[in-house]
């Protein structure tokens, strides 16, 4: 963790360090006053690299193929200058939105743009697509952290939400790029195993941690699970509350655990760019219902300040609960890591 840190650590510089103060600044300042304040531009993004991805999961509109928006592919000559543009004061981009980032035939050059930017690079991943020569490839290319989504420990309990998924292909992935990372002395990508804790799987949380701690994974990260039917409970919420986003009242309906403060920091730390250049506000939009600006039409800090963010800004103070995505959000809700 500490190497992990460490590697974003160095990604700072002065003129980043003083945008994250102002961010900081201006976020409390719209706590206390209700006013707007887009001086500063956020330190995180999300880039979308596909839509495209080869699994079925139920709740993955992209896996169910239930978008509304195209199926595509970022361009790479694209990519290279809206990370110019972001990349003075973002050191911090997650590669994932939707889709299989590793999908995208160029998807290491995304990367490798981010290194030469000094930008942090994360990606998320379902491991079916790392053979030995992209593990390689992967480290060449200065990949800051990779999680790779296990959510089960024996094929049947993986394939239950990870429809047409196979497990012994994700644990290959993993040994392989751990042996070639060790191998080379390279210390990153950090790799961590994410698990998403489904009723189907809890019971395997404990033999989740002892394979981990065979294959000296860095990290591992439980996740709780979004459901979008959940009011009369769902057949994937766990059994132990402690790693369900759910809880049931005493009417015996099901409602989220954390609080909707009318407040929101990812609406000033982070922006989502769609693999087209649509700028939504957060991951929960995963359908690009609420674009707030276009890469195609404006450069991003004109989006930043324009009136439709703006706006949505404000409405997420005045009633977080009246906006859709907000409503079966994490924002505050705990990540249990090791």
């Amino acid at each position: 963790m500490f190497q992990y840190r460490w590697q974003i650590a160095k990604k700072m510089n002065l003129r980043r360090l003083t945008n994250l103060i102002g961010l900081r600044f201006s976020f409390y300042w719209m706590k206390w006053t209700g006013r707007s304040h887009a001086r500063f531009f956020p330190f995180s993004a999300t880039i979308e690299p596909t839509t495209a991805c080869n699994l079925g999961c139920p709740e993955c509109p992209s896996g169910l193929k239930k978008f509304t928006r195209e199926t595509g592919k970022i361009d790479i000559d694209k990519h290279r200058d809206w990370l110019k543009e972001l990349s003075p004061t973002v050191f911090y981009v997650n590669y994932y939105f939707q889709g299989e980032p590793f999908l995208h035939p160029q998807f290491l050059e995304l990367i490798q743009e981010a290194t030469k930017q000094k930008v942090f690079s994360s990606t998320s991943t379902n491991g079916h697509f790392i053979t030995e020569k992209k593990a390689n490839e992967i480290i060449d290319s200065g990949l800051g952290q990779l999680i790779i989504s296990i959510d089960g420990m024996t094929q049947k309990t993986y394939e239950a939400y990870r429809i047409n998924g196979k497990l012994d292909k994700v644990l290959a992935a993993t040994e392989l790029i751990l042996n070639i990372k060790k191998a080379r002395k390279s210390k990153t990508p950090h790799v961590v195993w994410q698990f998403l804790v489904v009723q189907p799987n809890e019971h395997e949380i404990e033999m989740l941690f002892t394979k981990a701690k065979e294959f000296e994974v860095d990290e591992v990260r439980l996740k709780t699970a979004q459901v979008y039917d959940f009011e009369n409970g769902n057949p994937l919420i766990p059994k132990n509350e402690k790693y369900s986003r759910y809880r049931r009242n005493v009417s015996g309906k099901y409602v989220i655990k954390n609080k909707l403060l009318n407040e929101c920091w990812r609406m000033w730390s982070s922006t989502v760019l769609t693999w087209d250049g649509k700028v939504v506000p957060c991951c929960f939009d995963k359908d690009a219902e609420h674009v707030l600006g276009s890469l195609e039409n404006e450069n991003f800090q004109r989006t930043w300040r324009n009136k439709r963010y703006s706006n949505f800004r404000k409405a997420v103070f005045n009633d977080r609960e009246a906006i859709d995505i907000c409503r079966n959000c994490t924002e505050g809700t705990k990540v249990f890591t090791q």
